[in-house]
């Protein structure tokens, strides 16, 4: 059974679900900063996934990669499944500029995050939205 962990419900936001993935937004005003976490129960690691569902993990990936760099206009797309605090198997997907916050270095312990007021956040996430309702049609807005 598929729960989001705690560490992920406390530091995002909802905004969609995918065929396999649910999408949250990093509230941390810095970076535009999504995540996609499969929703299977008990999976650490994209291997453990079975191939239909890691080669939709890596569509899901490439299609929110996409519509991230045209919504922010990225200067570089980084994505990691790191999973070293949270055990649980999520991607992460955020969009660098040249003059960001933690440039040219991993965005991880950088700074402190700048928490979204409702207002920003809603605009980041309606900035993406209509871009990942062209690529999926079966997206459910959160």
């Amino acid at each position: 059974m598929f729960t989001l962990h705690s560490r992920l419900e406390q530091d995002t936001i909802p905004v969609a679900d995918l065929p396999l993935s649910r999408l949250v937004m990093m509230n941390d005003a810095r970076f535009p900063w999504f995540i996609l976490i499969p929703r299977i129960g008990g999976i650490t690691e994209i291997h453990q996934l079975d191939k239909a569902n890691r080669q939709q993990l890596m569509d899901e990936s490439c299609i929110l990669a996409e519509a991230l760099m045209s919504a922010f206009r990225g200067y570089k797309m980084n994505v990691a499944a790191l999973g070293n605090m949270v055990p649980q198997l999520h991607m992460h997907h955020v969009v660098r500029q040249e003059d960001d916050a933690a440039w040219p270095a991993p965005v991880w312990g950088v700074g402190t995050p700048e928490a979204m007021n409702e207002e920003e956040a809603q605009l980041r996430i309606q900035q993406l939205v209509p871009l990942l309702e062209k690529l999926i049609p079966e997206l459910l807005l959160s």
